[in-house]
């Protein structure tokens, strides 16, 4: 069963049409990669998922939860279904956005405790339990400024997950990284994968596509230009700008 589903989604800033009519679907427990040149509308169609970008038209479901946006203003009753659907989803930024005045615990207590209205004791207990999940444990008392960029991109994931969500969403996570710091953030996002988690991503990392995704969506100028398993995708790609895409990407990584 699709538990994202997105319908002629469009999105207009100013007179820049960013999405152009993008329809797709995430099946409960799939890894879809979304892969396409800077510009092309990957990180915009992700913001709408979660309405952190309201969609200029078009029909976003998560979680059996929708909302179909044909106006420039939202109703009462859809934003009150936006805010269960970004209940439902976590969402991991190409910068890691902790609150630099809070210690790791503090930050992945903070929503559970403000938004869900959890106890404390309990959001603790939570937390504690998906710190060990990414590995840092040890670093719970620590403040972001004293982690590397490896280790605050986890503690985003790990707070991202103390909400409980049905959906992650990765917006380039390892854009902001030094390279010997990538690994540890995707053995992370690969370990979710081998869990079940049904996981979007936008990513520039060719081999976790490859390897983790079950399905691979390449965008064009805000269009899905082709979409397919990595194999079909990497190896017998149908559209030409998906060929042209992934030979310079490869080529530039084995440089």
């Amino acid at each position: 069963m699709a538990i994202v589903q997105i319908e002629d989604l469009h999105k207009n800033f100013g007179p820049l049409e960013v999405l152009k009519g993008v329809s797709l679907q995430v099946q409960q427990g799939e890894v879809v990669t979304i892969i396409g040149r800077s510009g092309s509308g990957k990180s915009t169609l992700l913001r709408c998922v979660n309405f952190l970008e309201q969609p200029t038209h078009g029909r976003i479901e998560v979680d059996g939860l929708s909302v179909n946006v044909e106006q420039h203003k939202l109703t009462n009753e859809q934003k009150q279904t936006i805010h269960d659907i970004r209940l439902r989803t976590g969402m991991v930024f190409q910068e890691f956005n902790l609150f630099p005045h809070l210690s790791v615990m503090e930050n992945l207590i903070e929503a559970p405790v403000t938004v869900k209205k959890m106890k404390k004791d309990e959001a603790i207990a939570i937390g504690e339990k998906f710190l060990a999940k990414v590995g840092l444990s040890a670093k719970r008392d620590e403040y972001p400024n004293r982690l590397s960029g490896g280790q605050k991109q986890r503690v985003a994931i790990a707070r991202a997950l103390t909400m409980q969500p049905k959906v992650m969403l990765f917006d380039e996570p390892t854009s902001a990284l030094d390279p010997e710091l990538i690994g540890e953030v995707l053995e992370v996002m690969r370990q979710l994968a081998d869990e079940g988690m049904t996981m979007l991503c936008v990513t520039h990392e060719m081999s976790f596509a490859h390897d983790v995704a079950h399905r691979i969506v390449f965008m064009e100028g805000g269009v899905i230009a082709e979409e397919g398993p990595p194999q079909q995708l990497f190896e017998n790609p149908q559209n030409p700008q998906t060929k042209m895409f992934l030979q310079r990407v490869i080529s530039r990584a084995e440089r």
